[in-house]
């Protein structure tokens, strides 16, 4: 379920897509912010607002943090230079950090999940979760306390308007 979004955020970002199904299937831990080895017609796709992060994750191989499953189609005014759309993409993330996320996915049973890809001042970046799957159970109530939220935020606009 990726969306794309030309909205340029107050701190210099400018969103292509985010991964909305993540923050309803995890339970979101940690975030870090990583760039992306990319070549250039996948730059040129980004910039035109083409990219998918269904299906996306990231995983620590040999000390390296890879970025498995986004989609970004062929950049269409590319020859036979275009990437392929499928193809693992390296994230660039200091050595503290990818040991950090090393000792963390060890620990416990942990995933890298992709939130977002957006450009921050022309340099692309995906804003990387430390995320624990949620279970059913888990969904439900966090959809529940949603509706009782909105319920409530209903209820205080109607008070405030004098319909109750």
């Amino acid at each position: 379920m990726a969306k794309k979004s030309a909205a340029k955020a107050g701190d210099g970002r400018q969103v292509v897509v985010t991964n909305r199904k993540a923050r309803h299937d995890f339970s979101i831990l940690e975030v870090f912010e990583a760039g992306v080895a990319l070549v250039g017609t996948e730059v040129k796709s980004l910039r035109e607002g083409h990219a998918s992060l269904v299906d996306a994750f990231a995983t620590v191989d040999n000390g390296e943090v890879w970025l498995h499953n986004m989609h970004i189609p062929e950049y269409h005014h590319g020859s036979w230079t275009n990437h392929d759309p499928r193809r693992n993409r390296k994230l660039l993330l200091h050595r503290r950090q990818i040991d950090h996320l090393v000792g963390k996915i060890r620990d416990g049973n942990l995933a890298l999940v992709p939130l977002s890809v957006y450009f921050s001042h022309g340099k692309v970046k995906v804003e990387l979760a430390l995320a624990r799957g949620k279970k059913a159970h888990d969904k439900r109530q966090d959809m529940a306390r949603r509706d009782a939220q909105r319920e409530v935020v209903r209820e205080l606009g109607r008070h405030v308007k004098g319909m109750s």
